[in-house]
């Protein structure tokens, strides 16, 4: 699915975050998070919706009924690729790991940089390193100032 659309999406000047094909009250739903520089528009979700869902019809990628929604990665996006990182260094981050380092799994701290495969956290004042295929999940901390 996301070797289908990302090429497209990139073509049209997006950039496909994450996907999600969930089940929702008995409804199959096929959730796209786009974003674009300087952020995604009402607009351009209902662009990508109408380019996408045409395509993802003919190709009949999914057998069944569902519905396509497509949004933006929202404040707390979501970092799923190393080529994410670097976008966030200086940004207030959350990582979970799969496993426990020293006892823990959450860490929130700023990403100061990525290197050697490992994540560069300051949390509470101290550099904590944590290994970037270790990671489960990892997003940006929105701060409301």
């Amino acid at each position: 699915m996301q070797s289908l659309v990302e090429p497209i999406l990139e073509g049209m000047g997006y950039e496909l975050v994450d996907v999600e094909y969930v089940s929702s009250f008995g409804r199959w739903i096929l959730r796209l998070f786009v974003d674009k520089e300087g952020g995604v528009t009402i607009g351009d979700c209902a662009r990508i919706s109408e380019e996408l869902g045409d395509l993802l019809d003919v190709k009949e990628f999914i057998r069944h009924e569902y519905n396509l929604e497509v949004s933006s990665p929202g404040l707390d996006r979501p970092l799923k690729k190393e080529k994410d990182l670097p976008r966030a260094f200086g940004k207030k981050v959350k990582v979970r790991l799969a496993a426990p380092l020293n006892g823990r799994r959450n860490f929130t701290g700023v990403l100061v940089r990525y290197e050697g495969g490992l994540l560069h956290l300051e949390v509470d004042g101290q550099d904590v390193r944590l290994p970037w295929p270790d990671v489960e999940k990892a997003n940006l901390v929105y701060e409301f100032k």
